[in-house]
């Protein structure tokens, strides 16, 4: 009775976080995503800056592709790729090296980008790519 329970429970999650439609997703980035991107990463970086609240912060970091373009991360739509996924001892040691001034420079240059109508496809490719910047994290497989 449980594994059909588990089952169900797969299909109805992976039903649910379906990647929203371009039109939707298009909608939110011009009425919210915009605007709410820079201060969802400044906020994560004022979060990293203490160690209690770092590891809050490197989950926003991991939603900004959401706050956005509504863009669902795959790995919750599809479990290879969530098993395909770093160690945490080896993100983290990542991060505390490389990850939270490379991701902070990364951030700020495709926010620069997002500016210009031609570089906004490249600010977004940017953006999306952050997490793994910032903590090996694959947001996108």
């Amino acid at each position: 009775m449980e594994l059909i329970a588990v089952v169900i429970f797969r299909s109805v999650v992976h039903v649910a976080v379906t990647q929203r439609s371009l039109l939707v997703r298009a909608l939110w980035f011009f009425a919210i995503g915009w605007w709410a991107t820079p201060i969802v990463v400044n906020l994560a970086w004022a979060l990293n800056v203490t160690i209690i609240l770092a590891p809050l912060g490197i989950k926003l970091i991991n939603l900004i592709p959401t706050v956005l373009t509504l863009a669902e991360p795959r790995s919750f739509t599809d479990p290879e790729l969530a098993r395909g996924q770093h160690s945490l001892v080896t993100r983290a040691l990542y991060f505390v090296f490389i990850g939270w001034w490379l991701s902070f420079l990364w951030a700020n240059l495709a926010a620069l980008l997002a500016v210009t109508i031609i570089g906004l496809p490249v600010a977004i490719w940017m953006i999306n790519r952050l997490p793994f910047i910032t903590s090996l994290y694959r947001f996108h497989g």
